[in-house]
């Protein structure tokens, strides 16, 4: 056991010690420690495409006698086309069967070749994932069954009933409790009229409906080779991940990139939806369509966000709502960036009789921070605390597949990691306040709710002075 965590850490302890490597040592005075500060890993990463369309983005990595493959396709529920599920139901059912493989045989195939065969479905892309040993003894035969899998599905009609009936069951069971609620409804309010705004796990009057032809042509329309992104980490060679790469291009189906999306547009006035529900507390969300992929103002909403509401107990709501008042036990923001919108969201749940309070105050800071901005100090700690963590963001291969696969989905630069790290390193208090003016009118930001009662917006004092501590439900403030 003791072996294992030590190889595990390993990956780990190679990222923080490779700032001091030039020094031969760990720094002792200032000016080492400033010179060490924590830098993005520069990846190797390859890039090439295959003759079937797919891009193909390769890191060499020694450190674990693993190979990751990761296939993102343009397939998530925004190309459901009024279908509410239909992107779901097809990831559900990819490794259920196969021409002649049932899914008992596609699960001990990868099992018993120490393997692990995972599927995803999200509102902007669909994932095939594939971990395996390296060694061509385990790699090959995990390889040819998972390429079976993808190149023959089956789509069998008995999975799909099964995983139909649960998919409704989980909706049903949602009716029951008020955060899957909450949460639907805000992103149906903000994403109103685009796809984004549609449920990605379908509806109960939506799934029934599914027949496995749908299955079957969405399959082959969003899932083609030339709609794919191929993400590959491991121990394996240039050549050796040329050939794997060109065999899944080989077989997925026939066919190019999926159309691009119009850009969701942010609401032009508050809307306040509520939803009624006997619950001893109340969940809120606010929020707007605010950003998207390739932002240029991206890493400043990033780091202003990480003051705002995204730090944890250094940032401003935190602080201000939970630390100094009590009406919530947790509240936090987040910028959360897609393909074609993104959307700015502070999420908090309150005692009911706190509920105006604790609404009315979120939204007086959040305000306050789009006409002013952080501070130089807190701009600093939000940026120490980025730096010092981004490092870590490709720890071991798992880390890296997920960067890779998002570098190649959104066309961003191969170094972007670098990039991202270079940006926090320069954005200013001025760039922040400039951005999040551009992009978050606080008097239009929609508030969805679930409780007794809506909650109300009360004026609240520009001096924000603590007041009457709230009450604990639950274990929640």
């Amino acid at each position: 056991m003791k072996r294992l965590i030590k190889g595990a850490l390993l990956p780990v302890l190679a990222v923080l010690l490779s700032a001091c490597q030039s020094m031969g040592a760990f720094p002792t005075t200032e000016a080492q420690v400033a010179a060490s500060e924590p830098q993005a890993p520069a990846l190797d990463i390859q890039s090439w495409q295959t003759a079937e369309g797919a891009r193909v983005l390769f890191v060499a990595s020694d450190a674990l006698p693993m190979l990751d493959v990761r296939l993102v396709m343009a397939a998530g529920s925004s190309r459901d086309n009024g279908v509410a599920g239909l992107s779901s139901l097809t990831s559900a059912l990819l490794g259920e069967g196969a021409a002649g493989l049932n899914v008992d045989d596609i699960s001990r195939g990868f099992e018993d070749h120490g393997a692990q065969f995972d599927v995803g479905s999200y509102r902007d892309m669909g994932v095939v994932e594939l971990r395996t040993l390296s060694d061509p003894e385990f790699r090959d035969p995990v390889l040819t069954l998972f390429n079976q899998v993808i190149a023959t599905p089956s789509f069998p009609q008995d999975a799909l009933d099964r995983i139909r009936t649960q998919m409704m069951q989980g909706l049903r069971m949602e009716q029951q409790v008020p955060g899957p609620q909450v949460k639907k409804a805000y992103m149906a309010t903000v994403f109103a009229g685009h796809p984004y705004g549609e449920p990605s796990d379908g509806t109960l009057a939506t799934l029934p409906a599914i027949t496995r032809e749908q299955l079957v042509e969405f399959y082959n329309t969003y899932y083609a080779a030339g709609n794919t992104v191929i993400a590959m980490v491991g121990d394996v060679s240039r050549e050796q991940a040329e050939q794997i790469a060109g065999q899944i291009s080989q077989s997925l189906p026939e066919g190019g990139a999926a159309p691009p999306q119009s850009r969701a547009q942010a609401l032009t006035e508050r809307k306040h939806e509520h939803i009624n529900f006997p619950s001893a507390q109340t969940h809120i969300l606010l929020g707007n369509q605010a950003t998207w992929r390739g932002n240029p103002d991206h890493v400043a909403l990033y780091v202003g966000n990480m003051v705002l509401g995204g730090g944890g107990f250094a940032s401003i709501l935190t602080d201000e709502v939970r630390q100094k008042r009590g009406y919530v036990y947790g509240i936090g923001s987040g910028f959360s960036a897609m393909a074609s919108g993104g959307p700015f969201q502070v999420s908090f749940k309150t005692a009911n009789e706190n509920a105006d309070d604790a609404l009315s105050l979120t939204l007086k800071l959040i305000d306050d921070f789009v006409e002013s901005g952080p501070t130089e100090t807190q701009l600093e700690e939000a940026r120490t605390s980025i730096l010092g963590s981004f490092a870590l963001g490709t720890a071991d291969n798992s880390d890296i597949i997920g960067q890779l696969g998002a570098i190649g989905f959104y066309d961003l630069p191969l170094d972007y990691l670098q990039w991202f790290n270079q940006q926090v390193q320069n954005v200013t208090t001025n760039d922040i306040r400039e951005a999040f003016q551009r992009h978050l009118v606080p008097a239009n930001l929609a508030i969805i709710s679930i409780g007794p009662q809506a909650p109300e917006v009360k004026a609240v004092g520009d001096d924000l002075q603590a007041g009457e501590q709230g009450s604990v439900v639950d274990g929640e403030k």
